[in-house]
């Protein structure tokens, strides 16, 4: 499956959560959109997932497991957790992976922070890693924080967009129907060869389609069906609505999904999902400047030009003073972009005082984050080369901010000018702005750039 456009314009928010939602004997329809449209019953709707990680990722030409290769200097399955944990009626993740990289996947929670997971070892293959973490929450221990939920949530470690919207109409397909499964058209027509390498037949693409992740079941249905399990369905199967059909009976409800449910199987996919984050992320730009009241300053002038060059991207902006409070709002909405105007030309305070608030934040714990340092030039004070010289310290700052996961860059606007020129050199600001937060090249932090 290639890989679709991304379904948002930014990292997703967490969603209300879905307490009480059904009772023991009813449910909603599974095109039900979203929990507000379902009638809340007595008991809440207790719901866990399990993420089996335990392949080596043969088809990736990779010797790391896909599912810990690096997007943004993070790994995959990182971004896949965060897409659960956003989901706040999901009450447990279990995670299944090998034993050599237990310390790693413990590392990788506690680096990010991830709440709610918890770790069983993975077996040799998909199905029996599938089992175990079905196992850890069967069991049900008095010494164990997990317990048995009504529907279990099967998901990809390497499907790192599942939206709630599709985790959530398959929880209620499953409710209903004892297993619903996402699926999607087929792309290319599937063929079946003969044994001497040559066309048996072809199927009918349209009636056909693609299985993907996630999927839901009753927690008995699937757990009982993996019971009956035989070896070689354990050893070669891949399909778990396929088991709750052959051992349980249970007709699956396949409910359509969206683009975004594409797996990330090779290494051009991983250059796709990196490209698609950089593209949620890039969606918001707060211009930072702190001018008193009534006061025309020339960085007024650069986020006009921001706002009319840049129209596919919302710009905000904020004050440092005041202790930032406006700020901090930013900042708690997830913006991930920064260009900081310093209104004195000879001072670098304000960008200082930005650094230090978004270090507080720890908004660079899931995603780099961008600040733009934006001088101007008075040639009457000064000229380009004294200049560069000053600020030339950026340098040493910008590598200590990149331990943070802050990717600081200098910016120098020649100023005053004609104002025909003055427009060109803000315009160029704009489009140096704007690349340096789509691609995030590491490569350019610490570096002075001129417009």
């Amino acid at each position: 499956m290639e890989p679709g456009p991304p379904s948002g314009s930014r990292p997703t928010e967490q969603g209300p959560c879905l307490s009480g939602l059904l009772g023991a004997h009813q449910a909603a329809p599974a095109s039900s959109p979203s929990a507000a449209g379902a009638e809340p019953g007595r008991c809440p709707l207790s719901v866990a997932a399990v993420l089996p990680a335990g392949g080596c990722g043969e088809r990736m030409g990779v010797p790391t497991p896909k599912q810990f290769c690096p997007i943004l200097e993070r790994p995959l399955i990182s971004y896949t957790l965060q897409a659960l944990e956003r989901v706040c009626w999901i009450k447990d993740i279990v995670v299944a992976v090998t034993s050599e990289n237990m310390e790693a996947m413990n590392s990788i929670i506690q680096k990010y922070q991830h709440k709610r997971i918890s770790l069983v070892e993975a077996g040799g293959t998909r199905h029996r890693s599938i089992f175990n973490g079905l196992k850890a929450l069967a069991e049900d221990q008095p010494d164990s924080k997990l317990s048995k939920p009504e529907v279990v949530i099967i998901h990809d470690a390497v499907r790192p967009f599942v939206e709630e919207d599709v985790l959530f109409k398959v929880v209620i397909a499953a409710k209903e129907h004892g297993a619903a499964g996402a699926i999607r058209p087929l792309v290319s027509t599937v063929i079946s060869p003969s044994a001497d390498g040559c066309l048996d037949h072809s199927l009918e693409r349209a009636r056909y389609r693609a299985s993907e992740m996630p999927q839901a079941f009753l927690f008995d249905v699937i757990y009982e069906a993996y019971q009956q399990c035989s070896d070689y369905d354990l050893e070669f199967g891949t399909e778990c609505l396929q088991l709750a059909l052959k051992y349980c009976h249970t007709n699956a409800k396949l409910v359509e999904g969206s683009p975004d449910l594409w797996k990330v199987t090779y290494k051009r996919d991983l250059y796709a999902a990196e490209s698609i984050i950089k593209e949620r992320i890039s969606q918001e730009i707060c211009v930072v400047m702190d001018t008193k009241e009534g006061e025309e300053h020339i960085g007024l002038l650069l986020e006009a030009v921001l706002k009319c060059e840049l129209n596919h991207v919302k710009i905000t902006s904020g004050a440092l003073q005041h202790a930032g409070s406006d700020l901090q709002r930013i900042i708690s909405e997830q913006c991930y972009n920064f260009v900081c105007v310093n209104v004195m030309t000879s001072d670098f305070q304000d960008t200082q005082k930005l650094l230090s608030i978004l270090e507080e934040s720890n908004l660079s714990t899931l995603y780099p984050v961008v600040v733009v340092s934006v001088h101007f030039l008075d040639f009457k004070l000064a000229t380009l080369g004294q200049k560069m010289e000053n600020l030339m310290w950026i340098r040493g700052f910008a590598k200590e901010m990149k331990r943070r996961n802050i990717l600081l860059c200098g910016l120098l606007v020649c100023y005053p000018q004609d104002e025909q020129k003055l427009q060109e050199s803000l315009k160029q600001a704009a489009i140096i702005i704007a690349a340096l937060i789509k691609e995030r090249n590491s490569g350019l932090v610490g570096q002075l750039l001129v417009a």
